[in-house]
């Protein structure tokens, strides 16, 4: 099955308007999800819409209200909402470009696949995205989908783009306010160079095939026993592992750090070698 598009429409650069398509760049992972069940007779909670003093009512009948006061609404069919007119539902104006060192990671939400609509559109396409490698910038601009307007950004991915949806400044709380309370000490140079090895010891090239959801997998292994099982009883697991810390726990930081970097090197030291002969073949 074809995938759909989140939006089409055109990017627009000054008097140039280049047809696109953009397609969602990520996926649902393997999710466990959970009904709601009624325990005693092992039935399944059902969730109907309903109006205080009528009781059930049909989806056909539900529309959109927005509240002016308790009570109040201001109603709204769909196709009102629909016909508002905002010249970013259709085309996406690239209003600036900046540097991608500008914008802080915590602007970022999702990201999308662009790729040129048709054929005719490719020249224009392959053109801004060879400008913005060889400048080195990323593009800002606004489009509307699904009743809200966003703000993006647009970069070369590749053979095509990559649009990413940013947070409004108001969507982002400041960090500093969390922060206050650090205090604004220097470590002690021997447990900086300390951590510091440590760090090096265990860097490696960003894989994301390397990770998985362990708390599905434990959660999917607990499913599994428990159908074989056949038995409403519950099956609780014992927690092995030792207490990170309390106040009760003092650890002593030079001495873990020193362990730390000695165990690490002495379980990297394979894995050297056959980064080592990856090479080679190479």
């Amino acid at each position: 099955m074809a995938a759909r598009a989140y939006w089409t429409g055109q990017i627009r650069l000054a008097l140039v308007s280049i047809p696109v398509e953009i397609y969602t760049a990520t996926k649902s992972g393997a999710k466990i999800a959970f009904n709601q069940i009624h325990e005693p007779s092992g039935k399944r909670v059902r969730y109907e819409k309903t109006v205080e003093g009528l009781g059930p009512v049909d989806r056909d009948e539900i529309i959109k209200g927005y509240q002016l006061s308790k009570g109040n609404y201001v109603l709204l069919e769909d196709e009102e909402i629909e016909a508002v007119k905002i010249e970013s539902k259709k085309t996406l104006e690239l209003v600036q470009f900046v540097d991608a060192c500008e914008i802080d990671p915590l602007y970022f939400e999702k990201p999308y696949y662009v790729v040129p609509a048709d054929d005719l559109a490719e020249e224009a396409f392959i053109v801004l995205r060879e400008a913005l490698r060889q400048a080195q910038k990323v593009a800002l601009g606004q489009l509307s989908v699904r009743g809200q307007e966003k703000l993006v950004a647009i970069k070369p991915c590749g053979k095509g783009m990559l649009l990413e949806i940013l947070r409004y400044a108001d969507e982002v709380k400041k960090g500093q306010s969390f922060f206050d309370d650090i205090p604004d000490d220097k470590p002690e140079a021997e447990l900086l160079d300390l951590a510091t090895t440590l760090i090096e010891k265990k860097s490696a090239p960003f894989d994301a095939g390397e990770f998985r959801d362990r708390y599905a997998d434990a959660l999917q292994k607990l499913i599994d026993k428990k159908a074989k099982s056949k038995s409403n009883q519950a099956i609780i697991e014992e927690d092995d592992e030792p207490s990170s810390g309390g106040k009760g726990n003092v650890v002593d930081l030079m001495a873990a750090l020193k362990k730390s970097v000695g165990s690490e090197g002495k379980a990297s030291a394979p894995k050297k070698k056959k980064a080592a002969a990856k090479q080679k073949t190479a």
